[in-house]
């Protein structure tokens, strides 16, 4: 079959488990894939997974996990299901030989996330989060500026997530919505920096019995400081980012389509130190740049498109994806290094901290 979409005996199969909240968007985007045969949706509730199936009627239903993974047609499983579950579905679903792509964390703990890697890759098999954000046209073009030097070294990142939004039943709202920050700024900082330690305040004013207002402030192996404002309360919405380097400063502004991403030549210079004479001269030795400001051009794409275009790349080459296993496992790391914080009123705590002991220490990578 030349041209267009191949056969469907000529991709790979793949089933979503998991039809509730984010498991429709998948069902969407892995039907409509060229790199993919949408065979089954899978849940509990079979009654709601067949709603979600019926715009789709080559898309088998079934409640029952091992009825998927009985199918021979099958090589990769799609997990949607609820994080204290993510576990154990994709535990099953790798050792079963099949890749696993997971909703977003990758799991509900540090040491379980460690747990799928270390089985995906002793099976030599991939395992992805699905951390949907870093696919975005916006987020891609920061993470180019970024590793291309068009900003010059990352000096800091100041994020706001904010909205007047669901209390979560079984999470706090750092782990409903800081995952989505974390797993950007894990994806754009420069190769070779990384998050040494983390700490976190917030508050629960509302009595919810979980925090609903929470800041983070991490540090980076560079010297260099991010920080993240998270927030069920607020009664507008902010999605903002800002990256400042030492070239130029970059704000994502995720609500503005107009305008997402604009770039500023402006900024702080100070001369080197040994430049520097006496305490007269030093305030003599800064200066301002007042630049331009430009706004790149974006292409408009629906990010889980691309995260299922990864996916299917990842399955073919045997190499890791952009948001790999080891990338959900580092925000999972950094997660509950803040809920340690968090419990010890804002401690600093180093995110080495939470690496599980058990063989860890001949763990390639780390």
């Amino acid at each position: 079959m030349s041209g267009g979409m191949p056969a469907a005996d000529q991709r790979p199969g793949i089933a979503v488990v998991g039809a509730g909240y984010w498991g429709p968007n998948l069902v969407r985007n892995l039907f409509a894939s060229p790199d993919w045969d949408l065979r089954w949706l899978c849940d509990l509730d079979v009654e709601r997974a067949a709603k979600v199936a019926a715009p789709y009627p080559s898309v088998r239903v079934t409640g029952v996990l091992d009825d998927v993974l009985s199918d021979p047609k099958v090589t990769a499983v799609a997990v949607a299901t609820p994080a204290r579950t993510h576990r154990d579905v994709a535990m099953s679903a790798l050792r079963a030989g099949r890749h696993v792509l997971v909703e977003k964390p990758l799991a509900a703990t540090e040491a379980e996330g460690e747990e799928l890697v270390r089985e995906a890759e002793a099976r030599g098999l991939t395992l992805m989060c699905d951390h949907t954000y870093c696919y975005t046209p916006a987020v891609t073009a920061i993470r180019d500026l970024i590793h291309s030097g068009s900003l010059g070294e990352v000096h800091f990142v100041d994020s706001v997530r904010i909205n007047l939004g669901l209390i979560q039943p079984d999470v706090d709202v750092l782990w409903d919505l800081a995952p989505h920050d974390l797993s950007i700024l894990d994806f754009i900082l420069p190769d070779g920096v990384r998050i040494e330690a983390v700490a976190a305040t917030g508050a629960d004013p509302i009595g919810a019995g979980r925090c609903c207002v929470a800041y983070l402030t991490l540090r980076l192996s560079s010297g260099a400081i991010a920080h993240g404002h998270v927030n069920w309360l607020s009664p507008t919405k902010v999605r903002t980012t800002i990256v400042g380097g030492s070239k130029r400063t970059l704000v994502w502004d995720d609500l503005n389509p107009a305008q997402r991403i604009s770039v500023f030549d402006r900024g702080v210079d100070l001369a080197r130190p040994e430049e520097l004479g006496d305490d007269q001269r030093r305030a003599a030795l800064v200066s301002y740049r007042l630049g331009d400001m430009v706004a790149p051009a974006l292409g408009e794409r629906e990010a889980l498109a691309a995260a299922v275009e990864e996916f299917a790349r990842a399955v073919r080459t045997g190499t890791p994806a952009a948001t790999d296993g080891r990338a959900g496992l580092r925000v999972l790391r950094i997660l509950e290094a803040a809920s340690r914080s968090l419990a010890e009123n804002g401690a600093l705590v180093a995110v080495e901290d939470f690496v599980t002991r058990a063989g860890n220490d001949a763990w390639e990578g780390e």
